[in-house]
């Protein structure tokens, strides 16, 4: 199986970085790979790929005129593609030399319509001490909760995986259309979040399937210092409650994943951080076990904001 990997970019602030994203997937396992590098709407980005990568066959190079956001640079990544899966990362990741290999042994074994795999933390910045890890969602990192065993280790079927690692048969994303533009674009409202969510949404309600996760396939996402502080933080929660409860209006097929999510927070994480606090104390135990319902309460305070408006 041919496989696209479109990567976007949008500034120069962050393109030492995309080389580096671009380097760890062609220092890959798998050989029967394309990039398509989209640069969204900035000429001295679309000039630096060209120079960078456009003696390359195996690199294609789309250029927006003007920025258009992530989905609809997504989309012209999969109008250029030519594979027979088109994968998605980010600007910022390093991307384990099996990433590819394992994401398609799976299309390989397995009738699916997509593959998703784990996100790790590659911290540029000191870890922050006060987030607690079920809420490393926040940074685009999976939680040790994620995947349907509540276990990040184990695979099988989900809603979704994240934005920075995941794939699709390119038949099935041409049949629903690529990602929606509102949502991760520059045209509808800029706070709503979560274009893989309302495109996999789709993906359930037209194949009755949905995107199987393998922990095995694993990118590296770098944690910069903004990503780890509290208002950041805080600032994302609110958005990400707010989005939660917009993607439930705006896409009625959702599954309840974020209601499943909130009762593994309360009944399982909660319970197991009590009890570690009372084996082994210590007040990093105490800040993380108060901001798992600080970060509970402000994604709430978002969603009931989204209840409000939408």
């Amino acid at each position: 199986m041919r496989v696209s990997v479109v990567i976007c970019l949008h500034t120069m602030d962050r393109f030492d970085h995309f080389v580096e994203a671009v380097e760890s997937v062609f220092a890959g396992t798998y050989d029967d790979v394309e990039l398509v590098l989209v640069s969204d709407g900035s000429d001295a980005v679309c000039g630096a790929i060209e120079d960078r990568f456009g003696d390359r066959a195996d690199v294609q190079i789309v250029c927006n005129e003007e920025n258009r956001g992530l989905a609809v640079s997504r989309n012209r990544g999969l109008d250029a593609a030519s594979g027979d899966v088109v994968a998605f990362t980010d600007d910022d990741v390093i991307a384990d030399e099996r990433w590819l290999e394992a994401l398609v042994s799976v299309y390989e074994e397995r009738d699916v319509p997509a593959v998703g795999g784990r996100l790790v933390p590659e911290w540029v910045a000191d870890e922050p001490d006060y987030l607690p890890a079920e809420f490393y969602w926040l940074i685009g990192v999976m939680p040790p909760t994620f995947g349907p065993a509540d276990d990040a280790s184990v695979g099988g079927e989900v809603r979704n995986t994240y934005g920075g690692n995941m794939s699709f048969l390119r038949s099935v994303l041409e049949d629903l259309g690529g990602f929606e533009p509102e949502i991760g674009g520059r045209t509808g409202d800029k706070n709503l979040q979560g274009e893989e969510t309302e495109l996999c949404a789709r993906l359930q309600t037209e194949y009755g399937r949905g995107m199987y996760y393998t922990p095995d396939a694993i990118v590296a996402h770098k944690i910069f210092d903004y990503r780890t502080e509290l208002g950041w933080l805080l600032d994302r929660a609110f958005w990400q409650g707010y989005s939660k409860r917009g993607l439930e209006v705006l896409v009625p097929e959702t599954d309840g994943t974020e209601s499943d999510y909130l009762a593994t927070l309360l009944f399982v994480a909660t319970p197991r951080r009590l009890r570690g606090l009372l084996t082994e104390p210590s007040l990093a135990a105490v800040v993380q076990l108060a901001m798992l319902f600080v970060f509970t309460g402000v994604v709430g305070l978002g969603y009931l904001y989204g209840a409000v408006k939408w």
